[in-house]
């Protein structure tokens, strides 16, 4: 693995700490291989590009009979855009792992690889030779990060996002979650191990092995909802009448007056009596602030959240 650049620890005079830390690249010098498809491996791929590493993308062949030039990865095939946005950069061959051929061809790249990133199945990596204990032997200064649906024995089962949360408690409804929590979660944790991974390697000399599962992503993430957080009676969860979403005049508002002062500013708004913070759990108070905000315009809120120092955001209906 080749030496990572070294980054000033503070900015200079003529470097704001802002830019300083965007131009923070841990992973200059790093190679990664992966053969991840789908959201989670590329997503995670695109931040360790972010962080300096030298990506490389080795997908399938395209579905027989699709036109030329058709992506391996499904991704390509039902979401041109996010596909593009994912691989930005980043460099993408194609590689039939079930051949002499492609075997020969990833061997030869793994030779001057330092992370490989995988999300198949442990019976699948096996029947492609590409088991940890294979690569580790063949290649001894190699790490594998490997997407799991499920941890341990688990990573068998098939699943997907929505699985997942599922899984988790995060389903509530009849309606899909508005984005991929688990798919994202797993692509930071994945991105997470990479990072330990070098740390690891720069230690021992050696690869390291890591399994993440994305239903342990999922599972993080719904810590909040086991905790009482954002449950019904929780302070974030609606029973706090200064963290809801209400109906303004002409749309919605998203209040988050949550500290003390941010609640005591609301209330003095909506001409509320700010006795403590168990004003905000009273009925009275959700009533009465739903009454105020849903006399005011989008604009006028967006005003008073500048001039009284109240978190809010406004949203179309």
């Amino acid at each position: 693995m080749d030496a990572m650049a070294q980054t000033p620890a503070t900015a200079t005079a003529t470097q704001p700490a802002a830019a300083t830390a965007a131009s923070l690249k841990p992973l200059r010098g790093v190679r990664v291989l992966s053969l991840a498809l789908n959201l989670p491996g590329p997503a995670a791929l695109m931040r360790l590009k972010a962080m300096g590493a030298t990506c490389l993308k080795a997908e399938p062949p395209g579905p027989r009979g699709a036109p030329a030039g058709t992506s391996g990865d499904p991704m390509g095939q039902y979401n041109a855009t996010a596909y593009a946005t994912l691989h930005d950069a980043i460099k993408v061959i194609t590689i039939d792992l079930k051949s002499d051929k492609g075997q020969t061809q990833l061997h030869k790249e793994l030779v001057r690889t330092d992370l490989l990133l995988t999300s198949f199945r442990p019976s699948a990596l096996a029947k492609l030779g590409l088991g940890w204990k294979a690569l580790h032997k063949a290649y001894r200064q190699l790490s594998v990060v490997t997407i799991v649906g499920a941890p341990g024995a688990r990573a068998e089962e098939p699943g997907h996002d929505l699985t997942y949360l599922a899984d988790a408690g995060l389903i509530t409804g009849l309606s899909l979650p508005p984005t991929l929590f688990a798919d994202m979660g797993g692509a930071l944790m994945a991105s997470e191990a990479a990072l330990q991974a070098v740390l690891a390697q720069k230690t021992s000399g050696k690869g390291s092995f890591q399994e993440v599962a994305l239903s342990d992503a999922a599972a993080w993430l719904a810590l909040p909802r086991a905790w009482g957080l954002t449950q019904p009676h929780g302070a974030v969860g609606g029973a706090h009448a200064g963290y809801r979403v209400y109906p303004c005049k002409n749309g919605r508002v998203a209040v988050a007056a949550l500290e003390p002062h941010f609640a005591a500013a609301l209330c003095a708004a909506g001409d509320v009596a700010f006795e403590g913070m168990g004003t905000m759990f009273k009925p009275a108070t959700h009533a009465a602030m739903a009454r105020f905000l849903a006399g005011k315009t989008r604009q006028q809120l967006d005003k008073l959240a500048i001039a009284k120092d109240i978190p809010l955001h406004t949203l179309a209906a």
